[in-house]
Order: structure tokens, then C-alpha cells, then sequence
């Protein structure tokens, strides 16, 4: 499909209490900046009486995109500058429980997390290469497969975004959208166009970094999705995925030398990437994991809690739920190549879900305030069955009449998704963290 001009609003954010303006500087010289927040140190338990932390919204850029539509991975929401993440209370006896269960748990769960997205993806690389060895319909096929298989384990680990953990250095390249595909490949009506067909420069993981979103947020090169659209094609069909054939990998015709590079390029990029962040946050090195740990209780819980509430309730909630719905178009599909989008949303859900029950965090709200804690347990519940009622394909939910059943279902997950960041704010405040959610 071609491009076509998406322009965004505004966005604002959501706050817990009051604010005042501050000027942020960087938090952790390991750290990139995170592109939604940026955080002093916070050190410290700062002086009591009000609230110790300032957000101060910027514009989006307008975007232009191929399937994949609006919105964007990797925090199209603009700057906004943090002081810390700490609430001031009048109550000296406030805050005064021991974190370092959950953010030990939190740490390790982290590294695990990536540890199995990275295999997942190995497995797919080994798929690839099966791919390019012997191009076949099998071969084709068992690639999608390990597409699909592998994705759950990374897409779980969405909830480790949204401050300035390792991630943020290279989302873009891990997972953008959306996306234009015609800056990659041949369309439908345009057999020539994209990189594999026009550009001669040789295909590396290095020139394809350089270009990645260089002009525009949609021309994406690397990632989830450039290995989607390879191996799938464009969606055209209003029943099923993309159906690029198998002799597109087959040596020695047209441009099938370069399309097979970048495939290749693009898998072993994808495997270096998440090998990289899990070593990130391997345990009893000197990486950003350590100075994690050493971080003021509630500087590491803020951003802990951050994490999933800007997922469930800016993200997922608006990017991939609410602008598709809005627009109804196929191309604000999040995984639109391959129709796997349904799984997406089951997938993050249950990240969010993870660090809640398996860090301790859970544990560690409730001996603050068990109501609240309990309260998040049951709005998780809630989001995940109606997340299960929701029709698969997506793209056939966005072609639903407005007042059908399958768009009711969707926007009873947008309502469920914003009371759970709702919740997980809540629970936050009860840490004494402030939690900071952009609104479209």
C-alpha cells in the first residue's frame, strides 16, 4: 500500500496529585533517554509536603504510514521531564516497607524475560536459514510458524518500556510501527519499488540501522515487523494474512539475492538485539541491571510501576486499540501482515500481569493497602476475558459496523484497559510513586 499522511494530536498526561514544572537531567549515564520520561536521580527521600514530580507534555510528530497505520512503537508521545518518581508525604513514618524483595524479583524477572524472547527468536533464525537453504511452501510456512511462536515471549516484555531502562536504545530497531513497507519491498502496484528492488548498496546490519526511521517514523528496515512483512507480504485479503510466495526466496531471480539478505540481516540483527538486552539485565555484572538495583527504593518501583500502567492505559489502551478502532482501517492493524494481532493484545496483557504477580509487587501493595491490591488482581481478570472475547482477525473487527457486537467487544477492552491504569496508578501512589500516563 502507499503512504498516506497521519497526523497526530497533542498529547497530554495523566497525573496522581499536583506538579510543578522542573528541568530534568540525566538519570543514569547507562541509560538512554527514555522518550516519554526522562528522570533526575532522585536520590533521597526529598523534603516532605507535596508531591516531588513535574511532567511537562510535548507535541507529537506527525507521521506518514503503510500498514500498520498510526500511532508508532518506541514513544511517539514526545518529552516529557521528571524530577523523580517519589511522592513527598507529611507522614514521616510513610513509605517505610523493604522493596528490595520486588525490585530483586522485578530484576530477575527482567532477565528472564529476555532471556526467552531471545530464543524465541533463535528458533525463528534457525526457521530462516531453513528458509533460505530450501525455499519451499513448507519451508515458507515454518518460518511463520516460528514468527509467530516466538512473539509472546517478546511481546510480554513490553512491560519493561516507558522509562530509561536498555530498551529504549533500541526499540525502534526491535519492534517499530508502523510501517511502510513499500520502503523495504515491492507492493501492490509498484513491482519495483523499496530498498531490495532499487537501492544497490550492499545490505548490512549496520546500513540498515543507519537508515532505519531516518526520514520518516514508518520507513522501518529492522525489527519484528520487517521480518513479518518478509515473510508474509502485504495483507490484501479481507479473511486471511499476507500470502508472499516462497519463490521470492528462491536464488538467483530478479532481486531474490537481496530479499534473501535482508531476511537474513534483519533475524540475526532481531537475535543480537535481545541478546544484548539480556545481558542488560544479567545478574552480577556491571550493567544497567546494577545500577537498577542501587536505585532509591522508589525511584526503581516508580519506574517498575510506570512500566505497565503506560502500557495498559497509553499504548495499548490508545496506539494499537483506540486509533484502529476509531479509524476502522486495516492499516492501524499493529501485526498486520501475518493477522496475528489478537495475539499481540492477549500477550501484553499477560507482561503486565507477570510483574504484578511475580515479582512480589503484588505482595508488596497489598501490605500497604491489600484493598488496592486485590482491586488491580480483579481488574486484570476483567481485562483478560474480555481481551479473550475479542474477534480474531483484528482486521475483521475494524471492518465490523460500528454498533456490532465484535466493536462493542473492543471498546469494552478500551474501558477496561484505561480502569486498570487507573488501578495500577492507584497502587502506585500507595508505594509513594507517582505514575505518569500520556492521553491522547
Amino acid at each position: 500500500m502507499t503512504k498516506t499522511l497521519k497526523t497526530w494530536a497533542t498529547l497530554g498526561v495523566a497525573l496522581i496529585g499536583g506538579a510543578s514544572v522542573a528541568t530534568a537531567t540525566p538519570l543514569l549515564q547507562q541509560a538512554p533517554v527514555n522518550p516519554l520520561f526522562h528522570l533526575t536521580d532522585g536520590e533521597g527521600e526529598g523534603s516532605e509536603g507535596g508531591e516531588s514530580a513535574a511532567a511537562t507534555p510535548a507535541p507529537a510528530p506527525a507521521a506518514e504510514g503503510g500498514e500498520g497505520g498510526e500511532g508508532g512503537e518506541g514513544g511517539e508521545g514526545g518529552g516529557m521531564s521528571v524530577d523523580s518518581y517519589k511522592l513527598n508525604s507529611s507522614d514521616a513514618n510513610a513509605f517505610g516497607y523493604d522493596a528490595k524483595p520486588a525490585v530483586t524479583g522485578y530484576a530477575n524477572h527482567v532477565y528472564e524475560s529476555y532471556e526467552a524472547a531471545e530464543d524465541g527468536a533463535k528458533d525463528l533464525r534457525t526457521a530462516v536459514a531453513a528458509l533460505l537453504d530450501s525455499p519451499s511452501a513448507d519451508t515458507l510456512k515454518a518460518a511463520r510458524e516460528a514468527w509467530v511462536k516466538a512473539r509472546p515471549a517478546y511481546l510480554r516484555t513490553e512491560a519493561f518500556r516507558f522509562y530509561d531502562g536498555p530498551i529504549e536504545a533500541v526499540e525502534g530497531e526491535i519492534n517499530a510501527w508502523p510501517m511502510n513497507e513499500a520502503y523495504i519491498d515491492y507492493v501492490q502496484g509498484d513491482d519495483k519499488a523499496g530498498l531490495i528492488n532499487t537501492a544497490k548498496d550492499p545490505i548490512t546490519a549496520a546500513s540498515l540501522t543507519e537508515i532505519n526511521q531516518k526520514e520518516d517514523e514508518a520507513d522501518v528496515t529492522t525489527g519484528w515487523h520487517a521480518i513479518e512483512f518478509l515473510l508474509w507480504g502485504q495483507d490484501l485479503s479481507a479473511t486471511g494474512p499476507g500470502d508472499r510466495p516462497y519463490t521470492d526466496y528462491v536464488a538467483g531471480q530478479g532481486n531474490n539475492d537481496r530479499r534473501r539478505e535482508f531476511l537474513k540481516v534483519v533475524t540475526d540483527k532481531l537475535v543480537d538485539d535481545l541478546e544484548g538486552l539480556e545481558q542488560a539485565w544479567a545478574p552480577g555484572k556491571d550493567n544497567y541491571r546494577a545500577t537498577f538495583e542501587k536505585l532509591d527504593k522508589r525511584e526503581a518501583l516508580g519506574r517498575i510501576v510506570n512500566g505497565m500502567a503506560v502500557l495498559a492505559g497509553f499504548e495499548f489502551m490508545s496506539e494499537r486499540l483506540g486509533v484502529a478502532l476509531d479509524s476502522g482501517d486495516q492499516e492501524d492493524e499493529h501485526s498486520c501482515f501475518s493477522d496475528t494481532t489478537k495475539q499481540d493484545f492477549v500477550y501484553d496483557l499477560d507482561g503486565i500481569k507477570q510483574v504484578w504477580a511475580k515479582t512480589g509487587l503484588a505482595e508488596l501493595v497489598a501490605s500497604q493497602d491489600k484493598a488496592t491490591a486485590d482491586q488491580v488482581t480483579a481488574l486484570l481478570a476483567d481485562t483478560e476475558a474480555k481481551i479473550a472475547k475479542l474477534g480474531d482477525p483484528w482486521d475483521q473487527v475494524l471492518a465490523a459496523p460500528k454498533d456490532s457486537q465484535p466493536r462493542k467487544d473492543a471498546e469494552d477492552v478500551v474501558t477496561a484497559l484505561q480502569a486498570l491504569a487507573d488501578g495500577i496508578k492507584t497502587a502506585g501512589n500507595k508505594l509513594g510513586v507517582l505514575v505518569l500516563i500520556p492521553s491522547g
